[in-house]
């Protein structure tokens, strides 16, 4: 699904100057390449700050717990269709999730069924799309799950928190866990800061509960070398996206989930008949495939207390039944594309 060597070989220079002038440093936790990182990705983000923490989980957790949330047992909309680290977040903050179905074409939150307001919603960019947080009631806290998006068009409604994951496969990645807070509240920037350090201010005392989150230094060297690439390999990846949208047209089998204008395309998804046939014949021919994600979070055992039962999220459980997701990432290469689409038009016949 994913190869970083090419990646890691184009931008070999810049991660192994980096990683020298650390180990001249010595310092590997909260250093120089943190600091450096967090300046150059909210100057990328358009952000005024970026608190750099141990994952994108961690990342919407504080973000919660920076708006005051934190063990207050709060309801909290997010949609049904994501990866099961959103609603864990959600529950590390002390707060309650509130599943909600998604839309038909993008399988983004929708916001009409949200019910009755609750005191926050994340929304899910699924897929690197942008989700119109416009929608969204102006007094409600909106923290939004940008685990997916990087280098998506600007989100419609600036909101003070905003939550990123830096996971291997992501469309800026390191390799291995990190995540990163961006705000344009300098209140919300200080209180991230805290949190993500155990409630410390650069001393021995904890002045809040908070979990232990800190992006390494490591990991900051080789995001700091991916970063200047990322708009690059974006345009790359929205340019497989439609060339994966013209080998496919007229394949009855298969429907690719819409796109929003500014997407980040960080997966190609199609809503595919007979899926695990399918990805099956790929897998016989060296072809993986994936499923993001194949079970709703309301039918998650982890969940299930805090949602309906089956048969109470129609277009999630549906979209979790069919949705596949193709190869994609930079540099991959067009005939590896071509390959691909080739062997899905064979085993539909189309």
């Amino acid at each position: 699904m994913v190869n970083l060597a090419p990646v890691l070989l184009e931008t070999r220079e810049a991660w192994k100057a980096n990683l020298e002038r650390l180990f001249a440093a010595g310092q590997f936790i909260l250093g120089e390449q943190v600091a450096e990182f967090e300046r150059e990705f909210a100057a990328a983000t358009g952000a005024k700050y970026a608190i750099a923490v141990g994952s994108g989980t961690d990342a919407i957790e504080i973000c919660l717990r920076a708006a005051g949330l934190g063990e207050s047992g709060a309801k909290v909309a997010t949609p049904a269709l994501s990866s099961p680290f959103t609603a864990q977040a959600i529950l590390a903050a002390g707060c309650r999730p509130r599943f909600v179905d998604v839309d038909e074409e993008h399988l983004l939150l929708d916001v009409a069924r949200i019910g009755k307001q609750p005191r926050a919603v994340v929304p899910v960019h699924l897929y690197g799309q942008p989700f119109d947080c416009g929608e969204l009631p102006r007094d409600t806290v909106v923290v939004q799950d940008a685990c997916q998006a990087h280098g998506a068009a600007r989100f419609t409604r600036a909101s003070p928190f905003v939550a990123y994951s830096f996971y291997p496969t992501k469309n800026l990645a390191c390799l291995g866990d990190g995540g990163a807070v961006t705000t344009d509240s300098k209140r919300v920037a200080e209180r991230a800061r805290l949190l993500r350090d155990g409630g410390r201010k650069g001393d021995q005392v904890s002045r809040v509960r908070a979990p232990h989150s800190r992006l390494d230094e490591i990991q900051a060297c080789y995001l700091r070398a991916f970063l200047p690439k990322l708009a690059e390999w974006n345009a790359e990846r929205a340019t497989m996206a439609e060339r994966y949208d013209e080998l496919l047209a007229g394949c009855d089998g298969v429907r690719p989930v819409g796109r929003r204008e500014g997407s980040a395309c960080h997966l190609y998804v199609v809503r595919a008949k007979r899926r695990e046939k399918l990805r099956e014949f790929l897998r016989a021919r060296g072809i993986a495939t994936g499923i993001h994600y194949a079970t709703p979070l309301h039918l998650q055992p982890a969940f299930r207390e805090f949602a309906p039962k089956r048969g109470g999220m129609p277009v999630a459980e549906r979209a979790c039944r069919e949705i596949v997701s193709l190869p994609l990432w930079p540099r991959m290469g067009s005939g590896a594309q071509e390959e691909t689409a080739a062997r899905v038009r064979e085993f539909y016949g189309c």
